[in-house]
């Protein structure tokens, strides 16, 4: 009953909201439980291009033996102790590269994608320091090194269906027409009631997951987002 089990999946489950480690720590009890995660386009990896990613597991020892197990010349593999920092930056991070396709797809320019990728690392951050995560994890490769890729990178899914729901696709027709999962389509209205329970303002979250269910267009969501009051920079808006 030992042997660690690692999640590869990104994302929080439908109705308990609960995160992948836990589900497993549920149904495998017993077993330490980590997950492999980082900035890793599967293609690219499949072709042997140099790539990072980070194995995180709370016993640091379990970590450096996986570490061993995973990693190779091209393949870098780091560890970390906050397991829930690590295991939420993926999720939320497929939220925001579907704003940033939308961007993308309305043509709104390079300044505006660097806003809505920034704004959204500083709204992930926040979201996984309320749920008990350490800030600094949010800086490194399965924070701001995985939002960078799948929201910039033409192979992302999820950037792919913010600029098809830019160009007026519904979200059903783009699921249908999709062979594999864009994960943030489900995740984002999880993320909304996740935050919505603590009150934690998630204005870029919120506007992913209103264009999803079809309750504005990514224009109107856009155009909601930029009406919102500037602050400090440390506040949500």
């Amino acid at each position: 009953p030992w042997v660690p089990i690692i999640s590869l999946a990104k994302g929080l489950e439908q109705g308990t909201q609960l995160r992948m480690t836990q589900v497993i720590h549920e149904e495998l009890p017993g077993h330490p439980a980590g997950l492999l995660a980082g900035p890793n386009i599967a293609k690219e990896v499949l072709q042997g291009m140099a790539a990072a990613a980070v194995i995180a597991m709370a016993d640091e020892q379990i970590a450096r033996s996986l570490q061993r197990v995973f990693g190779s010349r091209v393949f870098r593999i780091y560890t970390n102790t906050d397991v829930i920092g690590c295991e939420l930056g993926g999720p939320l991070k497929n939220v925001i590269a579907i704003a940033a396709g939308m961007a993308d797809g309305l043509g709104v320019g390079h300044n505006t994608r660097a806003m809505v990728i920034t704004r959204g690392l500083a709204e992930i951050t926040r979201f996984g320091v309320a749920f008990e995560a350490r800030p600094e994890t949010f800086a490194g490769l399965t924070g701001m090194g995985d939002l960078l890729t799948t929201c910039m990178s033409p192979l992302s899914r999820n950037r792919q269906v913010g600029e098809r729901l830019a160009a007026g696709q519904t979200t059903a027709q783009i699921v249908d027409s999709m062979s594999m999962v864009a994960e943030g389509i489900k995740t984002s209205a999880v993320v909304m009631q996740m935050a919505d329970r603590i009150g934690l303002p998630m204005p870029i979250s919120a506007e992913v997951a209103a264009v999803v269910k079809g309750e504005r267009s990514p224009a109107q969501a856009f155009r909601g987002l930029m009406r919102l009051p500037p602050g400090a920079e440390r506040d949500a808006h």
